[in-house]
């Protein structure tokens, strides 16, 4: 099990662990990128509902070539599939959900997250970024927020001491889950709670801009248990 850990793609090892925060019979949103594969790893058993933006209630698996259906995406116009049960309803419904603080969890992806938990997800108007989406009502509406993000881009750290874009919300992120670490936003500042598998904690200071606090033994993620 550690060899193919050891091996795994970064956005696997993200997204599995994220999968282990996720409790059974929970509404879970997936925000575009990384938080779609989620669900990929976790039981059907557990009886957990995703959400999407745009309107499902239900998110399946990407169905395979040739059964893809070209009304039904998720927010990031990927082709996917619904489950037993799932609803599909408009964008007034679905941002009810969200506003009305009915959401148990959502998992977003991220441009910077900072030393106070802070989450910047969009950038400027008019260039060929990201938006602002539906994130800023997610991070505010949902019970919990979930941030899945490759820890570096383009050399530089993600997790700063303070964002240089524009924020998504003054809310305070719940936990960030990238390749490297497991770090969670407090009061006193940003805790690391695990590192990534076969990850020194040397490499995470190295690589996070930010300063962690650091607890005696840090772990490493444990991806084989299950919830």
């Amino acid at each position: 099990m550690m060899q193919d850990v050891m091996t795994m793609d970064p956005k696997e090892i993200i997204a599995r662990r994220v999968a282990l925060e996720i409790r059974p019979r929970t509404l879970v949103n997936l925000g575009i990128g990384i938080p779609t594969l989620v669900s990929d790893h976790l039981d059907p058993a557990l009886g957990v509902f995703f959400q999407s933006e745009n309107g499902v209630v239900g998110l399946g698996h990407r169905p395979p070539e040739g059964m893809t259906d070209r009304h039904l995406t998720d927010a990031g116009g990927t082709f996917t599939s619904a489950v037993p049960g799932a609803s599909i309803i408009d964008s007034a419904f679905s941002f009810g959900l969200i506003r009305g603080g009915h959401l148990d969890l959502t998992v977003l992806g991220g441009l910077q997250v900072d030393a106070k938990g802070h989450l910047a997800n969009w950038m400027i108007p008019g260039k060929f970024v990201p938006g602002m989406g539906g994130a800023m009502d997610l991070v505010t509406g949902a019970k919990s927020v979930i941030v899945a993000m490759i820890h570096t881009a383009k050399g530089q750290s993600k997790v700063v001491p303070e964002c240089t874009l524009p924020l998504t919300s003054q809310r305070r992120v719940d936990l960030i889950v990238t390749e490297l670490a497991v770090m969670r936003p407090m009061d006193d500042g940003l805790h690391l709670l695990e590192t990534g598998p076969g990850v020194s904690l040397e490499t995470v200071l190295d690589q996070t801009e930010a300063t962690l606090i650091v607890p005696d033994n840090v772990p490493q993620m444990d991806l084989s248990r299950t919830i």
